[in-house]
C-alpha cells in the first residue's frame, strides 16, 4: 500500500490544474486584501476572514482534493487494475482516506500562513494570540473535509459513479444536507423525545472541537464522536465496495 500512496501523492502533486485552481483563489484573496488595505483594523479582519472562509474551505479546498483523490480513478477506470495487482478493496478505501488526511493537513496547515502573509504584505499584522484562532478554524475545515470525504466514498464505491460522489460531497461540504438534517432533528416530534440530536451532526462535532482548541480545554466526547463517524463511514465504504461489481 505504501507504493500506491507514494504513487498517488506524486500524481496529485504533478497536476497542473491544482496549481492553477488554488493559484486563482489565492490571487482573488490577495486582490481583496489589497482593495481594503488601510480601510479598517487588519488585526480583526484576518480573523473575520478565517471565520467566513472556513465555511467555504471544505467545498473549495476539500472539493478539489476529493475529486483528485477519489473520482480520477473512476474516470480512468483504474480500480480494476489496482485490484488485479493484489490491492484489496479495504486497502484502497483506507489509502484514499490517508491521502485526504495527508493533503488536507498540508493545505489547511498552510492556509493560516497564507492569510497572514497576504495581510502582512499590505501592511497588516496580527497578535500572536490570534494564531490559535486561525488554526482552530482551519482545523474545523480540515475535520469536515476528511469526514465528508469518508461519507461520500460510500457513494463513490457503492455506485461507482464519479458524478454522484462529487455531488454528494458538495452537498455535505456546503452544509445543505446538514441544514436539512438539523431541521428534521429539531422537529418538535423528534426533539421532544430525543433533544439535542442536531449537535451530533458533523457541523456540531467539528465546531465543538474548534471551541476546544481555542479554549485549550478539549473535551473527549466530540473527538470520540468524530472517530466513530469516520470509522463507520469507512466501514460502510468497504462494505459497499465489496458488494458492487467493478465496471470496466
Amino acid at each position: 500500500m505504501a507504493n500506491y500512496l507514494f504513487g498517488e501523492a506524486y500524481r496529485i502533486i504533478r497536476k497542473k490544474s491544482m496549481y492553477l485552481y488554488f493559484g486563482a483563489f489565492a490571487f482573488l484573496y490577495l486582490l481583496l486584501v489589497f482593495m481594503r488595505a488601510g480601510t479598517g483594523n487588519a488585526d480583526t479582519q484576518i480573523l473575520q476572514d478565517a471565520e467566513v472562509l472556513s465555511s467555504f474551505f471544505p467545498a473549495v479546498v476539500g472539493g478539489y482534493l476529493f475529486a483528485a483523490i477519489y473520482t480520477d480513478d473512476l474516470n480512468a477506470k483504474n480500480l480494476g487494475t489496482l485490484i488485479g495487482f493484489g490491492m484489496g478493496k479495504a486497502k484502497i478505501v483506507i489509502a484514499k482516506l490517508v491521502l485526504v488526511l495527508a493533503f488536507g493537513a498540508l493545505f489547511f496547515g498552510l492556509i493560516p500562513l497564507f492569510l497572514w502573509a497576504a495581510n502582512t504584505l499590505f501592511g497588516g499584522s496580527i497578535p500572536s494570540s490570534a494564531w490559535q484562532v486561525l488554526y482552530a478554524w482551519a482545523a474545523k475545515s480540515f475535520l469536515e473535509t476528511l469526514a465528508f470525504s469518508a461519507v461520500s466514498a460510500i457513494v463513490v464505491y457503492g455506485l461507482q459513479r464519479a458524478t454522484f460522489g462529487m455531488v454528494t460531497y458538495l452537498l455535505l461540504a456546503l452544509g445543505i444536507i446538514s441544514q436539512l438534517m438539523s431541521a428534521l432533528l429539531n422537529w418538535d416530534m423528534i426533539s421532544s423525545v430525543l433533544p439535542g440530536l442536531s449537535q451530533h451532526l458533523m457541523s456540531g462535532i467539528s465546531f465543538r472541537v474548534m471551541v476546544g482548541i481555542v479554549s485549550e480545554s478539549m473535551p473527549l466526547e466530540p473527538l470520540v464522536e468524530y472517530l466513530v463517524y469516520v470509522a463507520a463511514a469507512a466501514a460502510l465504504s468497504v462494505l459497499a465496495f465489496r458488494k458492487k461489481e467493478l465496471e470496466f
